[in-house]
């Protein structure tokens, strides 16, 4: 069987792992675009025995690279969630765990130049149009991935990457409050649907008889609480404005509730069918930012800090990830000015991978 090698490097970023391309090495028509990465991924099997995915959301995602054509940035970043068995692919939102990988694959790409021992790189995320500023380790102008800074979720240490996350609100939806409330009743339940780096439907542990400290397979075994909270979601994302949202992994779901372990507040985070073993950077933002904003469901759980910026940490089922908010609360509301996280990554491999000449026979030149 002839096939169609196409280049690319398989990396981590954050807690999330997937490959990365040139966005030009793809089909430019989205509906064989779909078809190539379902393939190379191997949806359609929970195993993705036929692809390189590794059978759950975190293993699924791509990126897809190229230099922008933003005036601000130095790369366009272009993701997509591929599902694990149902042959689908999502455009709609990105990852910002996949994203701490797109600096250094930039690099390693050749897409852009180091510069000395750090180099700063503008990223545009094409999917929701916010803008990140990226701060990478590359002394004598080599990308390293060793060093010092380890993150819940991911075993040993590893070459720190700041990100700087701006123009996060209504990338989706438009709005910072989609249904121009910040709180919602749906079947029962008070829920904040928010759109800061993601959009979002916002729920209180206890108004759903939970802890908020279950363990992530507690909770993927608990479909009574899945199904409610699946109603829930697909309401609140007619209520935000994104139509059916049946088949789309947005607006993801989170639980908030007071913390346990030192942090400001604990949270669960939904993919949406299934808990995240730690916590998304996107999610992050917007929990943070909900927890700040007055009058939402998160108004009186926790005691907040005065400082601005602020360092919001949320406590997730793998440990802890600190999100570092700058924001104004003035007669408008409150403004979000940028979020700040640090993440690691790493190349685990680079070559070509392969699709059947039947699914694309690759981009002649």
């Amino acid at each position: 069987m002839k096939q169609t090698g196409i280049p690319f490097l398989l990396m981590r970023g954050g807690t999330s792992r997937g490959p990365y391309f040139k966005r030009s090495d793809l089909p430019e028509d989205p509906a064989r675009l779909s078809e190539v990465l379902v393939t190379l991924i191997g949806s359609g099997s929970p195993l993705n025995i036929d692809g390189i995915g590794g059978g759950a959301t975190v293993t699924t995602k791509v990126a897809m690279l190229s230099k922008s054509e933003d005036d601000w940035a130095d790369i366009d970043y272009f993701f997509a969630q591929v599902s694990v068995e149902d042959h689908h692919v999502d455009y709609k939102p990105t990852c910002g765990n996949i994203l701490s990988g797109v600096g250094p694959a930039a690099l390693e790409m050749g897409m852009i130049a180091p510069g000395g021992d750090e180099t700063i790189i503008k990223i545009r995320a094409v999917n929701t149009g916010a803008r990140i500023v990226a701060k990478i380790q590359t002394p004598h102008g080599r990308v390293i991935y060793d060093g010092d800074r380890a993150i819940d979720g991911v075993p040993g240490t590893s070459a720190p990457i700041e990100l700087q996350f701006r123009d996060v609100v209504g990338g989706v939806t438009g709005a910072f409050l989609p249904t121009a409330n910040l709180i919602d009743e749906i079947d029962g339940i008070p829920v904040t649907c928010m759109d800061v780096a993601m959009p979002m439907v916002i729920a209180r542990a206890g108004d759903f008889n939970l802890t908020g400290y279950e363990k992530c397979s507690e909770l993927d075994n608990n479909r009574s609480f899945f199904d409610r909270m699946e109603s829930i979601r697909i309401q609140a994302g007619r209520l935000m404005g994104m139509g059916d949202v049946a088949a789309s992994v947005t607006p993801k779901f989170g639980l908030i509730a007071p913390p346990k372990s030192g942090g400001t507040i604990s949270t669960r985070y939904f993919m949406p069918w299934k808990c995240h073993p730690t916590m998304a950077v996107t999610g992050s933002q917007c929990l943070a930012t909900c927890l700040l904003t007055p009058g939402t469901v998160a108004d009186g759980m926790v005691q907040l800090s005065q400082e601005n910026p602020v360092e919001i940490t949320l406590e997730h089922s793998s440990g802890q990830l600190g999100v570092i908010v700058d924001y104004e609360i003035g007669a408008s509301g409150f403004k979000l000015n940028s979020a700040g996280l640090i993440r690691t990554a790493r190349k685990l491999a680079e070559g070509e991978v392969f699709v059947p000449f039947r699914i694309w026979a690759g981009n002649r030149r």
